[in-house]
């Protein structure tokens, strides 16, 4: 099949050759035998990098290289206890560094999955919509305006049909179809006019297409090679962390080389002083903290999925927690997307609807009384109109449930025909489709042309007001007259009664046609119309999108409703939302087309219901949005929603009516199409947000305890506290596994009422940074009282005399003289006081403003396993027999221990006390 030039082939024949069935597709048996013998439908991937490259990876890392080094120059000293601890530490490192990675990718690659396509095919004689990766040779694709063309296709039908094949050809104008035969088989991809190509997307129309290849086998296959893209996305966050990072690294190099010529200058070993600054250089440097920012977008983003919520570009997590304006669609977003027909106007009068849902169980009546064989009559009429120019099917499932597929507003008039015997499929025997002028959004209306044994047939249907225009003549029990304004203003007012109601309303019109003008310009057959009636359906506001509206309200994040229906219908939702409120208001298409874009600038803040908008619209109020500096969410669903889309700072698209295009136009996708699980994702951006700063804010003020540590001791001439391998210990035993805990953590029960962050704002601002020196201050005194007190307590000093100590001991030392002591005990207890600090400092970060009393002690139990996990490490090698010569401890004993946490909780201890003198404060001017 590689080789056949399907646009050649008449589409009788094609169908032969590929066995196949044009009116039901083929079986499910068929199409998973044809699965199995073709394989899937896509591209071969590039391969990733393999598990032992990314291990590998982890080598690869200028502190590593340090610390190799520092293991070399040990073992060519014959210091073979420092080389094989850096060289253990070194492997246990890319260890973890590798699970975190590791773990990161297959969670990264589980969601592109979720995200691929789906595409309508016909089996088995009916539609069904199946992931495009299971498409096969002699499928039935059904192809309509936003559709991503899954696979090479022969065309079957075409009804309007163009596609842009700029992926393929360059040439950016979409190209018309046909279903025609081509002669030449040398033609280039671009002039075959009869077939469809992977890649490509359909800009307008509809048609159905007969599957000729897929996967590699496929145009976009042949070169896949050459467009396959390469790189991995990297978020503004982890861009500025690069950055910081490399100002961190000379920052510390200066201090460790201070450090190192004090070690020198106090006439150290040269060994031990170059340990220990490498040491010190390993434990300045937060190497772990890239990993543990990627480790917690991915957590982000699995977590948004269970939230409905799927993250297409990773960069877009960091740019939720920002968000400050919300632009949303109403239906299906804000609304139920549920539509019930309740009442239809059609001869004059109100007929009202009973029954819920798309189940077509139901009665027609008029004021409260059963309808005449006249009214009955013209009813029939307008649903039969309704009927034909429909795209929505509607199905009855195993479990007696009835299940539309296509547009809800469709299948509303679909089931509302049913309950009246009026049946799409034997409608569409007796008069078979045409041709279709496709609904958009700037047209506001469709229309369809059918075959009637006599001639041709236009139904149109849209908005009301966009209808009547095209009419000229009315249908009135049974007979077509004139139309006069008596009559236009009759409609146009019940129409508003209905609007006004929160009633969505559609019009519909119809006229016969003579086939010599079937194939003239949409204006010349949307002409002349006959008015039939309206359709009035309801689609109920979503019960939870009130609550997310006041969600954003206390967030500081304005909403705003955007919607193609009338100005009364939106006006009735947005108070029922709460989103109007004295000073805002609502404008529609006409009002928004007389402001200039400096006008609009200007108000857009005050406007917060759009209504009778077109995609074009959408793009000028993001604009405005942007300029007055705000960070913009849009939601979209249709192909003319893409540009829009596209311009926001977030783009969002609706999983279930999106259409693919602007699915990848997007950067998230709302997979049940609810405005709730858009806040869902704000308030999960900021959490990720929040979690990744809680790790920096972690490891920075725990290295800053260890640098301050080691730079006191040598300025006051001590007795270095820590030895260096203690202080590589310390990097794995206490910074790793919290610092990834953290970023597991819950997200803050009052993180929407906080105002949005600004986008500019620093990671680690003034506040944060002094915070970090700060905490890092208490853990170095904490360390070094902890050391000198059992200096003390083990010298020959007359206890309770400690003044008289640091006046015979302490300044003697400092000037150059010798501490006396339990040296070893000091250092083992100034070894732990370090780590168990630190743990106690972990959960002080898991909430800047409020106690862990507040939060609840066990709402993070990852914390609690890392932090425990960690601590009988710490104890295991204090009395393990083969780690003592290792990292040069003395078993401690129960007194030991009670100096150990008493220090170790002072940071604790004072870190929530500020807490609650803070709150006190707040209290206090609150």
């Amino acid at each position: 099949m590689v080789d056949t030039f399907w646009h050649t082939i008449p589409i009788d024949e094609a169908i032969r050759d590929l066995s196949t069935n044009a009116d039901t597709g083929l079986s499910h048996t068929e199409a998973e035998g044809r699965l199995k013998k073709y394989g899937h439908n896509q591209l071969e991937e590039k391969e990733g990098v393999s598990p032992i490259m990314l291990f590998l990876g982890q080598f690869n890392d200028f502190i590593v290289w340090i610390l190799i080094a520092a293991a070399i120059v040990s073992g060519v000293l014959e210091e073979w206890v420092d080389a094989l601890a850096i060289i253990a530490i070194v492997i246990i490192n890319a260890i973890i560094g590798f699970i975190q990675e590791y773990r990161a990718e297959k969670s990264l690659a589980a969601l592109q999955k979720m995200s691929a396509p789906s595409s309508k095919v016909m089996r088995d004689g009916e539609v069904h919509s199946i992931p495009s990766r299971d498409i096969v040779p002699g499928d039935i694709v059904l192809l309509e305006a936003g559709d991503y063309v899954p696979a090479d296709g022969r065309l079957y039908s075409s009804f309007s049909l163009r596609t842009q094949e700029a992926s393929l050809t360059g040439e950016s104008t979409p190209v018309n179809k046909s279903t025609e035969t081509l002669h030449n088989p040398a033609l280039p991809i671009g002039d075959r006019e009869n077939m469809v190509f992977m890649g490509t997307s359909v800009t307008g129309g509809k048609g159905t297409c007969i599957v000729a290849s897929t996967g590699m086998q496929t145009e976009l296959g042949k070169i896949a090679g050459l467009i396959q893209e390469a790189g991995k996305e990297e978020t503004p966050l982890q861009r500025k962390l690069q950055v910081f990072g490399k100002k961190l690294v000379y920052l510390c190099l200066g201090i460790v080389t201070l450090v190192f010529l004090l070690e020198l200058w106090r006439n150290d070993p040269l060994l031990e002083a170059f340990l220990m600054s490498v040491s010190l250089a390993v434990a300045a440097i937060p190497e772990g903290l890239p990993a543990i920012v990627t480790i917690a977008l991915a957590l982000g983003v699995q977590r948004m999925v269970k939230r409905h919520v799927l993250i297409r570009k990773l960069p877009s997590v960091e740019t939720l927690g920002c968000t400050t304006v919300i632009c949303s669609d109403k239906t299906g977003t804000l609304t139920q997307n549920e539509m019930t027909v309740k009442k239809i106007f059609v001869s004059a009068k109100t007929i009202d609807v009973s029954g819920t849902g798309y189940a077509p169980e139901g009665n027609f009546s008029s004021n409260g009384m059963p309808l005449s064989e006249t009214d009955l009559q013209a009813l029939k009429k307008l649903l039969e109109i309704g009927v034909l120019c429909n795209n929505a099917h509607l199905k009855q499932h195993i479990n007696n449930t009835w299940k539309i597929i296509g547009d809800p507003t469709e299948g509303a008039i679909l089931s509302v025909a049913a309950k009246a015997g009026v049946w799409k499929e034997e409608l569409e025997k007796k008069l078979p489709l045409l041709s279709e002028i496709p609904f958009d959004s700037d047209r506001k209306k469709m229309s369809t042309v059918r075959n009637t044994p006599d001639s041709l047939l236009v139904c149109e249907k849209g908005a009301p007001d966009v209808i009547l225009k095209d009419c000229t003549k009315i249908y009135v029990d049974g007979e077509i007259r004139d139309l006069t304004k008596d009559d236009t203003h009759v409609i146009l007012n019940e129409n508003y009664k209905m609007a006004e109601a929160a009633l969505r309303v559609l019009g519909v019109a119809f006229k016969p046609l003579t086939r010599d003008i079937a194939n003239s310009a949409p204006d010349v057959i949307e002409k002349d119309m006959t008015f039939a009636g309206l359709f009035a359906m309801i689609d109920p506001p979503r019960p939870e999108a009130k609550d997310a509206v006041a969600t954003c309200h206390d967030a500081g994040i304005t909403t705003v409703m955007i919607t193609g229906d009338h100005k009364y219908t939106a006006r009735a939702i947005g108070e029922e939302l709460g989103l109007l409120t004295k000073e805002s208001k609502t404008i529609d298409g006409v009002a928004l087309d007389e402001l200039s874009d400096k006008d609009l600038e200007s108000e857009v803040s005050k406007i917060a219901v759009y209504a009778r908008v077109s995609a074009e619209h959408k793009l000028r109020i993001v604009k405005a949005w942007k300029k007055r500096g705000a960070v913009v969410a849009m939601t979209g669903d249709g192909v003319n929603d893409a540009p829009a889309i596209k311009e926001a700072s977030i783009g969002v698209s609706m999983g279930i009516t999106g259409t693919d295009v602007t699915k990848e136009a997007s950067d998230m996708v709302i997979t049940d199409d609810n405005f709730a699980s858009i806040v869902a994702a704000v308030e999960e951006g900021r959490g990720v947000y929040d979690n990744i700063k809680k790790a920096i804010h972690f490891l920075l003020s725990c290295n800053t305890g260890e640098i301050l540590t080691m730079l006191f001791s040598s300025i006051f001439n001590l007795p270095l506290p820590l030895f260096p391998i203690q202080i590589l210990w310390i990097n794995i035993a206490t910074d790793g596994l919290p610092a990834l805990a953290l970023g597991f953590d819950t997200v803050d029960p009052d993180i929407m009422k906080r105002p949005a962050r600004r986008s500019t704002e620093q990671i680690i601002d003034k506040n944060l940074g002094t915070l970090i020196i700060f905490q890092g201050f208490l853990m170095a005194i904490s360390t070094l009282l902890a050391y000198l007190y059992v200096m003390y307590y083990t010298s020959s000093a007359v206890p309770g005399y400690l003044y008289y100590w640091f006046l015979n001991e302490m300044i003697p030392c400092a000037l150059g003289g010798t501490l006396h002591g339990d040296l070893d005990r000091a250092r083992t207890v100034a070894f732990c006081v370090m780590v168990i600090s630190q743990l106690f400092h972990s959960f002080n970060c898991r909430n800047a403003r409020r106690s862990l009393f507040e939060i609840g002690a066990f709402t993070n139990k990852k914390l609690l396993l890392a932090t425990g996990l960690s601590l009988a490490m710490q104890v295991a090698i204090v009395y393990i027999p083969y780690s003592e010569d290792i990292f040069n401890v003395t078993p401690l004993r129960l007194k030991d221990w009670i100096i150990v946490f008493g220090f170790s909780s002072l940071i604790f201890i004072i870190t929530e006390m500020i807490k609650c003198f803070k709150k006190k404060e707040q209290l206090k001017y609150s």
